[in-house]
């Protein structure tokens, strides 16, 4: 009993959510892995806006790397994150163009587009 109460205190609620990796996340850009799970760092440039059934945030990350997070509030709940708020994302990395960079698949539910959950981390809240 006392093991189940230690791990579901050091988890919390069961759930194991992966520490950013801001090198990894460089290294995946740079070698242009579109379609990498990562999870990164970052600041928000402008606050969120909605366009259709996702929340687009547009966040600085580690680097200088611009990226554009879309996170579906049809599968997950709203981040009420502002412009220079800290935010954890873990999700799908997407690489449309150099200067199109981005990840997606931020959300518990998964589909053949998104086969792993994701999550975005904001004062100390996980929308999933």
């Amino acid at each position: 009993m006392l093991a189940c109460a230690l791990a579901f205190a050091l988890l919390g609620c069961g759930e194991n959510h992966a520490a950013p990796d801001d090198s990894g996340f460089q290294q995946a850009v740079r070698q242009g892995h579109s379609g990498s799970e990562v999870t990164v760092d970052g600041t928000l440039l402008q606050d969120p806006f909605q366009s259709g059934t996702h929340e687009h945030l547009l966040v600085s990350a580690p680097g200088g790397t611009r990226l554009e997070v879309d996170h579906n509030t049809g599968l997950a709940t709203w981040v009420p994150a502002h412009s220079g708020d800290s935010v954890v994302i873990h999700g799908q990395l997407y690489i449309d163009s150099p200067s199109q960079i981005g990840v997606h698949c931020t959300h518990a539910k998964t589909s053949s587009g998104c086969p792993t959950p994701g999550w975005i981390e904001y004062g100390g809240q996980y929308y999933e």
